[in-house]
Formats: structure tokens, C-alpha cells, sequence
């Protein structure tokens, strides 16, 4: 009988030595032709998207070149020569933009109603996700969804003429006003509640449509988590404090980094059609701005210039966010690891 083999230094195998961790199989990597031939169907599907992605997003971001030249669209034959034949200024529309009042009233407006539907708008989808997630009976819940989400396939037109007929000089308001012997107010005339104003405008537009998100996110939420809850004593505050919120708190961080990235984009539209009714220190955004002192005047190079500065201040904000959101614990839009 042969006696056991006894390992002696590094080798030795000791009873309570953890077992080494198995090595993950390596993956064979598929040939590009084998994935095209493979995935062909699923690429013709995207392709559409792709086009219109490439079109419309990024060939026009080398338009930017524009920011740093006298561009003037009418020298050569054709775009290109344009282009090529452009003075190149360096940063001297930069410098005329930055010189200039009327940018930096525009860029505080635009600030001033970012900052205030952040603070009264971004939350209200959250409450009325919750709201309708919590509705008994999903007839009504259905029916709820539905107004909601109607008033986001208005256009800004039909908006805007909606409120002037309930709040303007002519409107249901200054009409019971009149009617009581009070003196009529012209709501969409005030610049002083103008922010107030256009914030309503954008709540009842689109309140319902930003609810679709989370009541995605909600439907994720192990319903199992709230039963224990209850078996536990849990009243219906504190499980949505301990079990909704956090559930949707990825979701929160996700779209508050996504809507800071796009803080200087209040809307083009909107405040188009009621810039002229509440005067331009009240109404002027940078994307009204570009409209009024670049493209309705021809000068498009201080135009681009104000677009690649909204452009860079949007990407510090979207990086400066995700970094906070790492430091917290969060995932963000996108992580190193």
C-alpha cells in the first residue's frame, strides 16, 4: 500500500484554505464578416435611424468651424468654397458675444428658468408616477394616463393659443374680472410672472408625458419588497420612502444628469411666440438669441459661436454631474468600470 503524498511549503493543502476561484472560460471572438452575416437583419432595422442620426447630429457639428470665421455663405460656388473662402478670425466672434448685454441677458434667463423647473417641474413626473402607479383600479389609471399624455402632442401653437384664451387681455380670467368690478389682468402681457408662465405652459404640456419613464421604472420594483413591508408594520409613507424612492432613484439621477446637460435648451418655440408679447428682457433665451441676432441678421459665425458655448457648458455640466453621481454611489450615464 503506497503511502500519501504530503506537500510540503507553498504547496501544501491546508483544510481551511479557500479553494482557487475558477477561471472564467475565454470567450471566442466571432469574426466581424460572421457577425455582419449573423446580425444583417438587425442592422437593416437600425439603419434608418442611423441615417438620420448621422445627418442631423453629427455632419453638422463640423458646421462649428464657422464660430472661428467671417463666414459669409454667398462667397464661392457652393457651401464648400464658403467655407474655405471664410476670413478665419480665431476666437473673434467669441469675443464680440461675450462683449455684448444682450447675450448675457439672454444666458441669465435661460439660467434663471432652468434653475426654476428644475426646482418646480423635474419632481411633479415623479409625483404623478407614483400617483397613478398607486391607483386601485387600472381603468381610472388608464384613463388618467391618457388626458395626461395628450397635451404633448399639441404643438407650442395650439399651447400658447390655449392660454391666451384662458389668460389674456381677452381671456376667461380678465373676462371674470371685468365681470366681478376688479381690474382685468393680462397674464401672458406680465413680464414679472412670465417665468411662472411659461413654466405651467410646459407642465401641462408635458408633465404627463415625462411620467412614462418612471412608470417603467416603477413596474421594475419587486412587489415582494412591499408585501414584507407590510407583514412588517410598514405604513404606505414609509414604504415609499424605503422602497419606491429608492427604487427610483437611478432613474432620477439618470434624467437629472440628462436634463442638466441640456440646461440651456429651455425651448425655441415657446418663447418665440411670446417674446414680443412680454419684451425681450423678460422672453429672450439663447436659443431666441441665435434666431433674432444671427440667423434673422445673416451673421451666422456669432450664431455658431453662441451655439458651441451653450454646447461646452452643457458638457461640463453632464460631466460635472456624472462625477457627482459616482461620488454618491450612482452609475450616472456612464461609468469607467
Amino acid at each position: 500500500m503506497s503511502e500519501p503524498t504530503v506537500l510540503v511549503g507553498p504547496e501544501r493543502a491546508r483544510p481551511d484554505a479557500p479553494a482557487p476561484p475558477a477561471r472564467a472560460p475565454r470567450r471566442r471572438r466571432v469574426p466581424l464578416g460572421a457577425r455582419l452575416r449573423r446580425d444583417w437583419q438587425l442592422l437593416v432595422m437600425v439603419a434608418p435611424g442611423f441615417g438620420i442620426l448621422l445627418v442631423f447630429s453629427y455632419l453638422p457639428i463640423a458646421g462649428n468651424v464657422i464660430a472661428f470665421q467671417d463666414y459669409n455663405p454667398y462667397l464661392g460656388d457652393n457651401p464648400w468654397q464658403a467655407f474655405t473662402h471664410s476670413n478665419w478670425i480665431g476666437f473673434g466672434q467669441f469675443q464680440l458675444l461675450f462683449d455684448d448685454p444682450a447675450f448675457w441677458d439672454a444666458f441669465r434667463n435661460t439660467l434663471a428658468i432652468t434653475v426654476f423647473q428644475l426646482v418646480f417641474f423635474f419632481p411633479l413626473p415623479i409625483v404623478l408616477a407614483v400617483m397613478l402607479h398607486n391607483l386601485l383600479s387600472s381603468r381610472l389609471r388608464g384613463l388618467v394616463q391618457t388626458v395626461v399624455y395628450l397635451p404633448h402632442f399639441f404643438s407650442w401653437v395650439l399651447v400658447v393659443t390655449f392660454f391666451v384664451a384662458m389668460l389674456g387681455g381677452a381671456g376667461l380670467l380678465a373676462q371674470t374680472m371685468r365681470d366681478a368690478g376688479m381690474q382685468p389682468w393680462n397674464v401672458m402681457t406680465d413680464p414679472d410672472t412670465f417665468i411662472v408662465l411659461v413654466t405651467v405652459e410646459a407642465v401641462w404640456k408635458d408633465v404627463g408625458w415625462g411620467t412614462i419613464v418612471f412608470l417603467a421604472a416603477l413596474s421594475t420594483i419587486d412587489q415582494s419588497l412591499y408585501e414584507a413591508a407590510a407583514a412588517d408594520g410598514a405604513g404606505r409613507w414609509r414604504r415609499l420612502w424605503h422602497i419606491t424612492l429608492p427604487g427610483l432613484r437611478p432613474v432620477i439621477v439618470l434624467l437629472l444628469i440628462l436634463r442638466l446637460g441640456d440646461a440651456l435648451s429651455v425651448g425655441f418655440e415657446q418663447f418665440l411666440l411670446q417674446r414680443d408679447a412680454v419684451g425681450r428682457q423678460a422672453a429672450e433665451v439663447l436659443d431666441t438669441f441665435v434666431y433674432h441676432f444671427s440667423i434673422a441678421t445673416g451673421n451666422y459665425g456669432y450664431g455658431a459661436a453662441a451655439g458651441l458655448f451653450k454646447a461646452v457648458v452643457g458638457l461640463v455640466l453632464i460631466l460635472a454631474a456624472n462625477r457627482v453621481a459616482h461620488l454618491l454611489g450612482e452609475r450616472g450615464i456612464y461609468s469607467r468600470s
